[in-house]
């Protein structure tokens, strides 16, 4: 049976930070003393976060977390897994902590209402109610709920333009949902500030309703944002929505074009992924700085050299300089 030493967590939280700068030095300090690695950014608004580590350092990072008051109430998607799902660790300071063109919008102060995986599910297939995916193309294609209405999007920037084509839906209660349920706390607040009335989102996203409601009509699967690219959700009734790229046979395996000027996340299936090299295309197969495939698709970024602590100016080392120079 697999070992599943490691924790892959997710989680986001929406709170005042002042002074970004010095918060993101000390977490990303935390991080490396703890060996935790992913992705973290950091905003005026809050944090939002994909981590790996092992399962005690994880339930370190999270006490860390719990122990600022400013994020006592974050909770955390907690999944079980084999190794790192990063090789790395970046903590970044940006103006918001999902990308959006919704800077105005406070989730603190108005948002959607919060549905637990159980109650998403009880409620999801009502005449009344309309599901919808905020999620973009490249996400929903390979997994969606059953009835879900996509919204063709590159980005969730482009949200709230696509939000004019949903005007008919005024009368309906709208149950929003994405991977973590991060982009639903702005979306569905958007939403509330256009006139929709009665506007919920599902608490934790995708991952959570696998981990807690068994994942039923959640079809294909999930696309997320570490290594493992996607990950299974339905344990009841699971289903491939997507389909190759190059040849339209249904598949759920997603690649990175072998083309590094492409480096299109697509599915390909494995018959095609060989014949072509790892490319989704002639042309890229043809391209002078194709990649070499070896099956996964997957092509790690260089680590050589690699310094976790880049970027980061540890108090200590100011203090040093400080008093040298006094």
């Amino acid at each position: 049976m697999e070992n599943k030493d490691y924790s892959i967590l997710l989680y986001y939280c929406y709170a005042d930070i002042e002074d970004t700068e010095a918060y993101r030095e000390e977490h990303h300090l935390f991080c490396i003393e703890n060996n935790i690695r992913g992705r973290i950014i950091i905003s005026s608004e809050g944090l939002n976060g994909t981590v790996s580590g092992l399962k005690e350092d994880c339930e370190k990072y999270m006490a860390y977390i719990h122990s600022d008051a400013r994020f006592a109430k974050t909770e955390f998607k907690v999944e079980d897994h084999d190794k790192h799902a990063f090789t790395k660790i970046h903590v970044r300071v940006k103006p918001e902590i999902v990308h959006s063109s919704l800077r105005h919008i406070d989730p603190k102060v108005k948002t959607g209402k919060h549905l637990a995986p159980n109650e998403f599910k009880a409620l999801k297939d009502q005449e009344d109610v309309v599901i919808l995916d905020v999620r973009s193309n490249y996400e929903h294609e390979l997994g969606h709920f059953k009835n879900a209405i996509t919204l063709d999007i590159d980005n969730f920037r482009d949200f709230p333009e696509k939000v004019k084509e949903l005007e008919h839906l005024k009368g309906k209660k709208v149950l929003t949902y994405c991977t973590g349920g991060i982009k639903c706390e702005k979306a569905s607040a958007f939403l509330l500030d256009q006139g929709f009335e009665d506007v919920y989102q599902l608490h934790g996203g995708i991952i959570k309703y696998g981990l807690e409601a068994g994942g039923e009509d959640f079809e294909g699967k999930c696309y997320v944002f570490d290594n493992r690219i996607a990950v299974d959700v339905n344990k009841v009734n699971p289903t491939i929505v997507s389909k190759c790229h190059v040849c339209g046979t249904n598949s759920d395996r997603m690649v990175n074009c072998a083309n590094p000027k492409c480096n299109e996340h697509l599915a390909i299936c494995e018959n095609c992924g060989w014949e072509l090299d790892g490319a989704c295309s002639v042309e890229c197969q043809e391209h002078p700085e194709k990649r070499p495939y070896d099956g996964t698709g997957y092509y790690q970024k260089i680590t050589n050299g690699y310094n976790p602590y880049k970027g980061l100016v540890r108090k200590k080392d100011k203090e040093k300089t400080k008093s040298i120079s006094s």
